[in-house]
């Protein structure tokens, strides 16, 4: 690559517990290459089992970057994770290595491919109103108050996301504008990098098993000792990280909430609503050419095009890739 192109990144996304981690270990490890996780919940240390981090194996094969990087009652968002990435990036490229992002946090890869949008900044006074709303209220009461202030953004935010939706009224008072169009104002047009996206995709009942599955088996290898172990370090159960997918639920059952039956299906009910969620955001992404998890020699034959001919990269679907478009 000369001075003058820009960093390749092969980019894989896709619902979680699909086998985003199987596929990219193989595809690295055959081309020099190592892996940035773009996953929010693998950057905190001691939380292993419930994030479904690569196995020691899998690290062992292929070196993985922004993985424990901070701990759990630290602050993390996009913004950080695009400045280390670039980092990363930066010296993988220096070392001659085939640079994979892989990861099922579609806000991250967006901040990392194309940049951020800043808006106005943060007024703490708004804030503090409709965080005192939400208490009182519940989010049902805020998320309504959006969709009659701001149908377009309600549209694209979760009922149940009220970190975003207090975010589209606050940008909506300061600015007049809906949270939507200063979005498409900005474009997310930063591009540091020439990538592929390649996206893997199962039927939705297969990955509704998968998810039951893995969300079992997270239990058996020891998920409820190590939610004690943390809440022992002193992590409150309140902390966002402890608040995720498999923590909360454990923490539930450690806490006499509920029984470890309830807090499983709990689990995998709370999983798959997730699951849906990603496949929405990368559904809406054209750029992405999808594959199924068995795929692996298609992906093989598109990523040695792309990376060894610069025409291939305008090329945005191949004959005979395999797998159901999410």
């Amino acid at each position: 690559m000369s001075s003058s192109q820009k960093p390749y990144l092969i980019v894989i996304v896709g619902p979680t517990g699909v086998g985003k981690t199987e596929m990219a270990v193989e595809l690295a490890r055959e081309r020099n290459g190592e892996i940035i996780s773009a996953d929010s919940m693998q950057v905190y240390r001691f939380m292993d089992i419930g994030t479904a981090k690569p196995t020691d194996s899998q690290r062992q094969q292929v070196r993985h970057h922004l993985i424990d990087v901070v701990n759990p009652d630290e602050h993390f968002n996009a913004a950080m994770f695009r400045e280390m990435a670039a980092g990363v990036i930066s010296a993988l490229v220096n070392q001659h290595k085939t640079v994979f992002v892989v990861g099922g946090t579609g806000l991250y890869i967006k901040a990392l491919l194309g940049g951020l949008f800043a808006g106005p900044g943060g007024n703490e006074s708004i804030r503090a109103f409709y965080r005192l709303e939400l208490k009182r209220f519940g989010k049902a009461y805020l998320y309504e108050k959006l969709r009659k202030k701001d149908e377009q953004a309600a549209a694209r935010i979760d009922r149940n996301d009220a970190v975003r939706i207090i975010r589209a009224l606050e940008v909506l008072e300061l600015s007049g504008e809906s949270i939507v169009e200063k979005q498409k104002a900005h474009g997310f047009n930063d591009r540091l990098y020439d990538c592929i996206k390649i996206g893997l995709t199962m039927e939705r009942p297969l990955l509704y098993k998968k998810i039951e599955e893995r969300s079992g088996k997270m239990v058996r290898d020891g998920l409820v000792d190590e939610v004690r172990r943390l809440l022992d370090m002193g992590y409150h159960e309140n902390l966002k990280p402890m608040r995720s997918l498999g923590y909360k639920h454990m923490c539930s059952y450690v806490k006499g909430k509920r029984s470890i039956e309830d807090a499983l299906k709990m689990m995998q009910r709370d999983t798959k609503r997730y699951a849906k969620r990603q496949v929405t955001w990368f559904g809406a992404d054209k750029q992405i050419v999808w594959f199924s998890p068995q795929g692996i020699e298609e992906a093989r034959k598109y990523i040695d095009r792309f990376l060894g001919c610069e025409k291939y990269r305008d090329i945005k679907v191949l004959p005979g890739v395999q797998g159901t478009k999410l």
